[in-house]
């Protein structure tokens, strides 16, 4: 009788039941420890609980706002150009073309009632329905109306052009301002260089287009068609993707409480900001004396200040919050408004007028990222009312300023002026910090 089978030598780092309870040491790692909690690869792979994804390399930082933004602040320059070329013409108008003072205030009129007035409904339908064209052919809308009026000889087909043009301008706001602010993410400062190019484009409106009109009347119009023929063209080709924003940042109820109180404060700060550009060069010559060049020199210093308050404010306003950002816009303005009234000389007032649009000019980027803030739900809305509606109110209002100049010179107006902002001043106390973020 044969005994048994002997057994196969178990395989190295093995042992027998019955084998002494020595035992090679085995080669394997052990179990991955999971990460901490909150980690953002704490996960199991597919290869089992014991094992965790490798965590992957952290994300590259975010470009920067100027990177971001520079082609929506462009656009918005471009934009804003046909805004501030309406009053750089009309005076070429009444040259040219022998329109009375009613008429050539009746184009100023077109301009802003084609810009204002649809603004609202244009951003209720950009909020309802996605509108990607809308930005660059308002873009293409505005330079071709405002082009075309110096070519054509009746005053009705001036006045519809004009009107044309102010209405791609109202294109443009509410879909820009919602496709700004996706770009923009949660960043003040950002949004302000969006803000910013519509000031800069304000102010080189009469820089190009006086040599222009100077040299070849108001056919020079024409000669502004390209620009955003080319800048529409581009923002097809080029839209800039959005920044990442954290969840929920859509998400909340609208507040129109607040949002009409921050209305307010735009139309406030756009009656001062208006009147300050209609009459600070007569300011300077029949009531300083100065020559045509300084008033020039003190109109340039006030929209330089305007630029450079756009893009403080966004960064203030990161550091110590958006209302306290408008409330102190509200404080500075009054000061050197005040400055600039009293100022002897020619010169020194120059410095309080960078002041004074620096100070009025901090708010408004903060005025449109807070409306947003507000209407959650409603951006294209919003950036229509803060960007456009509320603005244009305060170039409507500048007639009643020139009764005022008539009675009392442009030293009255800006007496009025310096009282302006206290009432922004007054509805400023009346704004909250948006909600919080869920789960922000």
């Amino acid at each position: 009788m044969t005994g048994p089978a002997p057994r196969p030598n178990p395989p190295a780092g093995t042992h027998s039941a019955d084998s002494p309870s020595t035992e090679t040491p085995s080669t394997e790692s052990p179990p991955a420890e999971p990460p901490s909690a909150g980690s953002p690869c704490a996960a199991p792979s597919a290869e089992g609980p014991s094992a965790w994804r490798p965590c992957a390399a952290p994300p590259a930082e975010g470009p920067s706002a100027w990177r971001r933004m520079r082609m929506w602040g462009a656009a918005h320059a471009v934009d804003d150009l046909y805004q501030g070329l309406v009053p750089a013409c009309v005076p070429y108008f009444v040259l040219d073309r022998g329109y009375s003072y009613v008429a050539a205030s009746g184009l100023t009129l077109a301009a802003a009632l084609g810009s204002s007035v649809p603004q609202p409904f244009i951003g209720l339908a950009v909020d309802r329905y996605r509108l990607p064209r809308l930005a660059p052919a308002g873009l293409a809308v505005a330079g071709t109306g405002l082009g075309l009026s110096g070519l054509v000889q009746p005053y009705a087909a001036v006045w519809l052009l004009v009107l044309l043009s102010g209405l791609g301008v109202a294109m443009f706001h509410p879909a820009a301002g919602k496709a700004a602010r996706e770009a923009a993410g949660d960043s003040a400062s950002a949004m302000s260089v969006f803000a910013a190019g519509g000031s800069v484009g304000f102010f080189l409106a009469p820089v190009l287009a006086t040599p222009a009109l100077v040299a070849m009347g108001v056919g020079a119009t024409a000669l502004f068609i390209p620009p955003a023929v080319l800048m529409a063209f581009v923002l097809l080709r080029h839209r800039p993707a959005a920044a990442p924003t954290r969840e929920g940042a859509r998400a909340g109820r609208d507040r129109w409480r607040p949002f009409l109180f921050l209305t307010g404060i735009e139309v406030v700060r756009s009656v001062a900001f208006f009147g300050a550009i209609t009459f600070i060069e007569l300011f300077w010559i029949r009531h300083l004396h100065s020559g045509r060049g300084v008033a020039g020199v003190a109109l340039a210093c006030f929209l330089v200040g305007g630029v450079a308050g756009t893009l403080l404010g966004g960064r203030i306003a990161d550091r110590v919050g958006m209302v306290r950002t408008v409330q102190l816009g509200g404080l500075a303005a009054v000061p050197a408004l005040v400055a600039l009234r009293v100022a002897p000389g020619t010169l020194l007032p120059l410095l309080f007028a960078i002041l004074a649009g620096l100070a009025l000019n901090v708010p408004f980027a903060v005025l449109v990222k807070l409306g947003q803030d507000y209407l959650p739900g409603r951006p294209g809305t919003a950036a229509g009312v803060t960007l456009g509606l509320a603005v244009s109110i305060g170039g409507l209002i500048a007639p009643a300023l020139g009764a005022a100049a008539q009675a009392y010179g442009p030293q009255g107006v800006f007496t009025i002026l310096c009282a302006v902002p206290v009432l922004a001043l007054v509805l400023g106390l009346f704004l909250t910090e948006p909600e919080p973020l869920p789960g922000g």
